[in-house]
């Protein structure tokens, strides 16, 4: 009986620290970046993606986070998986696939295909070696 209060007491009192790992308080690099996409550009099943999301994704970290980041295919996969298995993020299996292929048709789109505009403030050498790095 004593060990079932010990442990929790224990729960009781880790429950805040688990609380805000799992929160949007933390602030990465890329949270300071643009926290959208202009998808009006992108197939229509693109676009019902990034709807899809905004909406999940936003309920654990902000929108600016993913939008600013570079991955491949594989990392992001992986990614969303990650995310998907967070406590409360409420996204299905479909969901996820979902969130996986806009992020991954963005990555191609929108970062790759024009690595100026996404990177506007790297000189042309560094751009040379993302390059060289994607493939």
């Amino acid at each position: 009986m004593y060990k079932a209060i010990r442990i929790l007491a224990a729960a009781a009192l880790s429950l805040p620290l688990f609380v805000a790992a799992q929160s949007s308080n933390v602030n990465l690099p890329q949270d300071k970046g643009p926290d959208k996409v202009d998808v009006s550009k992108y197939p229509a099943e693109q676009q019902k993606g990034y709807k899809v999301f905004v909406d999940k994704c936003a309920k654990c970290h902000t929108i600016a986070r993913p939008i600013n980041t570079t991955m491949t295919a594989p990392e992001w996969s992986r990614y969303v998986k990650r995310m998907m298995h967070k406590p409360n993020s409420g996204i299905s299996d479909a969901q996820g696939k979902t969130i996986y292929e806009f992020l991954a048709y963005d990555q191609e789109n929108r970062k790759e295909k024009n690595i100026k505009a996404f990177f506007p403030s790297l000189s042309d050498e560094e751009i040379e070696k993302l390059k060289a790095s994607q493939h």
